[in-house]
C-alpha cells in the first residue's frame, strides 16, 4: 500500500506516540535537589526532582492532548497532597500539567520551523499550604522534526546564457534550494538534484546544482533557447522524499560561426548617364546567419574597369553595400562597367575558420542608358574685358557650345535677362558672339556676370547654361573734386601764414598706377590778399592766412575758389569752393562763436551804455514796489 504525505506524517506520529507511551515508565527516577541537567536518553537525578528531556513530534493531528512526559518529586506519596504548577513558555496555552499526576499534554499542533524548543518551570506544593516541597526548577521541551517542508528555490526561475557552439561540460548556472526542516536530523534537509527538462542538452550536478552542457555543438542558428526544470528532493532523493521544481531558461547567445554568403553570383542594373555624381546606384548584401557585431560586412571592388568611376560602402544598419557614381557617367563615352565586388565579416573568429573563408564575392554589372543631354559649354566660365569708353555694337567676346548627343543637333543662344535686367548686352543666337547694347560705366558697374542659354534646335527643352564674367576697364572720365564738405574756419586773432585747413580729393577713376591730384587757386583768387594755398605733392593741400585783423563785423564769411586736376590722359579738373568762416576764438585758437549778429548793437550804443540803461530801469521799478504800500496806507 502507498502512503501520501498527510498519511505518512500520520503514521509517523503514532510510532512517536507508542515510544513516549513506552518510555513513561522510565520517566520516573529517583530523587534530584537541583536544577536538572539533561542529556539525551540518559537521565541525572539530584535531589527530588527527576525526568529526561522531553521531546514532541511536530505536525500532530490527532484529536486528543499528544502526551509529552511526566514531572514527579519524590515527596509525593501519592496520597494526593502534592500539587504540580507549570510556567513558562506555552503553559497553559500549549501545554497543561495534570496537577495531582504532573503528567504534561500539548494541546495543539506545533512546528518546529516556527519554534524549535520552549523553555518551561515546574513547581511542587503542598497542597494545604499552597507551599514549595521542591525548589522551582527550569526544562526543555524539543519540537522533534519530521519531513513536512519540500525544498524550495528562492533565486528561481532562473534564466542563463552560453556561447553556441560551447565544448561539453560548460558550466551554464548553479541553482540552489533550501529546505527548511532541521538539517542536524536525519535526513529531510539533504537535497539532491536532477534535470526532469532539458535533456539531452543538459545535465545538472546531483549535490551541487551546477548546470551543464551535456551536447557539442549547439547551434544558435538552429535553436536559440532551452527551457530546463530542474528538481531538488530531500531525504537523499529516496521514496517518500518531498521535492521542488524551478524553470531555467538557458540563451544561447551569438559567435561567428557563419561565413557571409550572397545570394547570387552575379546582379545587372541600369542608369541613366544623367545620374549625377554622389548618387546611389545599387544596394547588395551578403547573408549572414549570425547577428549583431558578428554579421558586420565590410564591401569592397577587387576587380573590374569601374574603380575609378564607383566606389562602394556599407549601410552600419542594414550591412548592405551601398554602391554610388564618383565621376558623371557619359553613355557616348562608355556604355557598360564591369565591378568584382568582396564582401567579408569585420571580425572574424579564429576558431571557425575551418568552417570555411569569411568572405565571398559577386559580379555587378552596370549598364548605362543614354538620355538626352542639354548642350554643353566648352568652357564652365568665360572671362571677358570691355572698356567703358567703347561703342554700342562692338563685340566683347564668343562663347561655345555643342550637343553632346550622338544626334549633335545645332545650338541656338540667349541672354537670361535675369542677370542682365538693364540689358546691357545682346548675343547672336547663331554664333554666340556677344556685343554691347548699352553705353557701359564702369563706376556704375564694374563687373557684369550674365548666364548664356544654349538650347537645342530639335528640342528646346533640352537646356545648357554658360557663365560669362565682363570686367569693365576704366578711362579718365571723372574729375576729381574735394574728399568731403569741409566746415573751415578762421580765428579773428589769426596770424600771417597760418594753416586753417589741410583739403584732398577723390576721383572715382581707378588708374592703375594711382592717383595724383594738383591743387591751385583759381586766376581769379590768386591774387587775394587774404588766403593762400600751398601743394603738399602727397594728394593734399594747406590753406594759410595772408595777414591778420580779421573781423566779424567787416566779413563772416570768404569764399575761396580751388583748382584741382588729376594726372589722367587727357587730364580732368574741376574747380572747388571753399567756405571759410570767422570765429571769435580763444587764447588755444579753439573756436567760440562764429555769429556776425552778435556784434551789432541796436542804435549805435556801445555796451557801457547799454548797461546804465539796464541799471536805470531797475532802479525805477524797485522805487515804484516802494511807493504802492504808502499810498494805500493814506
Amino acid at each position: 500500500m502507498k502512503l501520501g504525505k498527510v498519511e505518512f506524517c500520520h503514521f509517523l506520529q503514532l510510532i512517536a506516540l507508542v515510544l513516549c507511551f513506552s518510555g513513561m515508565s522510565q520517566a520516573e527516577l529517583s530523587r534530584s535537589s537541583s536544577k536538572p541537567y539533561f542529556q539525551s536518553g540518559r537521565p541525572r537525578t539530584k535531589r527530588s526532582w527527576v525526568w529526561n528531556q522531553f521531546f514532541v513530534l511536530e505536525e500532530y493531528m490527532g484529536s486528543d492532548p499528544l502526551y509529552v512526559g511526566k514531572l514527579h518529586s519524590d515527596v509525593d506519596k501519592g496520597d494526593g497532597s502534592i500539587k504540580y504548577i507549570l510556567s513558562g513558555e506555552g503553559a497553559s496555552s500549549i501545554f497543561i500539567i495534570d496537577e495531582n499526576t504532573g503528567d504534561i499534554h500539548a494541546t495543539k499542533r506545533l512546528d518546529r520551523e516556527e519554534q524549535a524548543y520552549y523553555t518551561l518551570r515546574a513547581q511542587a506544593l503542598d497542597r494545604l499550604t499552597d507551599k514549595p516541597v521542591e525548589p522551582e526548577s527550569e526544562f526543555v521541551i524539543k519540537i522533534q522534526d519530521i519531513n513536512d517542508n519540500e525544498p524550495k528555490f528562492l533565486d528561481g526561475p532562473y534564466t542563463a546564457g552560453i556561447p553556441e557552439m560551447s565544448p561539453v561540460g560548460t558550466s551554464v548556472v548553479q541553482v540552489t534550494a533550501t529546505d527548511a526542516d532541521d538539517p542536524t536530523y536525519g535526513n529531510s534537509a539533504r537535497v539532491v538534484y536532477s534535470i526532469l527538462q532539458g535533456q539531452p542538452y543538459f545535465s545538472v550536478e546531483p549535490k551541487t546544482g551546477v548546470i551543464k552542457t551535456a551536447l557539442p555543438n549547439m547551434d544558435r542558428e538552429a535553436k536559440d533557447q532551452y527551457l530546463l526544470v530542474i528538481q531538488a528532493k530531500d531525504m537523499v532523493g529516496q521514496n517518500g522524499g518531498l521535492s521542488g521544481t524551478t524553470s531555467v531558461t538557458v540563451t544561447l547567445t551569438d559567435v561567428n560561426d557563419n561565413p557571409p554568403r550572397f545570394p547570387r553570383r552575379s546582379y545587372q542594373y541600369n542608369v541613366p548617364e544623367s545620374l549625377p555624381v554622389a548618387s546611389v546606384v545599387a544596394r547588395i548584401k551578403a547573408a549572414d546567419a549570425d547577428i549583431g557585431a558578428n554579421a558586420e560586412m565590410e564591401y569592397k571592388i577587387v576587380d573590374g574597369d569601374g574603380l575609378g568611376i564607383f566606389k562602394i560602402s556599407v549601410d552600419k544598419d542594414t550591412q548592405e553595400g551601398i554602391i554610388t557614381i564618383q565621376k558623371d557617367l557619359d553613355f557616348e563615352a562608355k556604355t557598360s562597367y564591369t565591378l568584382r565586388i568582396e564582401a567579408a565579416n569585420k571580425d572574424a573568429d579564429p576558431r571557425f575558420l575551418s568552417l570555411g573563408p569569411f568572405s565571398d564575392t559577386t559580379t555587378v554589372k552596370i549598364i548605362v542608358e543614354d538620355v538626352d543631354e542639354p548642350p554643353v559649354f566648352s568652357s564652365p566660365l568665360y572671362p571677358m574685358e570691355v572698356s567703358e569708353a567703347t561703342q554700342v555694337g562692338n563685340i566683347i567676346g564668343t562663347v561655345a557650345a555643342h550637343d553632346p548627343d550622338s544626334s549633335n543637333s545645332p545650338v541656338r543662344y540667349s541672354i537670361d535677362r535675369n542677370t542682365d535686367l538693364e540689358r546691357y548686352f545682346n548675343i547672336d543666337a547663331n554664333s554666340g558672339v556677344i556685343t554691347t547694347a548699352k553705353s557701359l560705366d564702369r563706376e556704375t558697374n564694374a563687373v557684369h556676370n550674365i548666364t548664356v542659354l544654349a538650347m537645342e534646335s530639335q528640342n528646346p527643352s533640352q537646356v545648357g547654361r554658360g557663365y560669362v564674367t565682363i570686367a569693365i576697364l576704366d578711362i579718365n572720365d571723372n574729375a576729381p573734386e574735394f574728399a568731403m564738405d569741409y566746415e573751415t574756419t578762421v580765428c579773428e586773432n589769426a596770424q600771417p601764414g597760418q594753416v586753417i585747413q589741410k583739403i584732398s580729393a577723390v576721383d572715382r577713376d581707378e588708374p592703375s598706377d594711382g592717383h595724383q591730384f594738383y591743387f591751385s587757386l583759381t586766376t581769379d583768387a590768386t591774387n587775394n590778399h587774404n588766403f593762400s594755398l600751398k601743394d603738399n605733392k602727397d594728394n593734399t593741400a594747406s590753406i594759410l592766412t595772408r595777414r591778420n585783423g580779421f573781423r566779424r563785423q567787416e566779413q563772416s564769411v570768404y569764399y575761396l575758389p580751388i583748382f584741382i586736376m588729376d594726372s589722367g590722359s587727357p587730364s580732368l579738373s574741376s574747380t572747388n569752393t571753399l567756405t571759410i568762416r570767422v570765429c571769435d576764438c580763444d587764447a588755444d585758437g579753439i573756436a567760440q562763436t562764429c555769429n556776425a549778429e552778435a556784434y551789432v548793437l541796436p542804435a549805435g550804443l556801445s555796451t557801457g551804455a547799454l548797461i546804465a540803461i539796464l541799471a536805470c530801469v531797475l532802479t525805477l521799478l524797485d522805487k515804484r514796489g516802494h511807493e504802492r504800500p504808502r499810498r494805500h496806507a493814506s
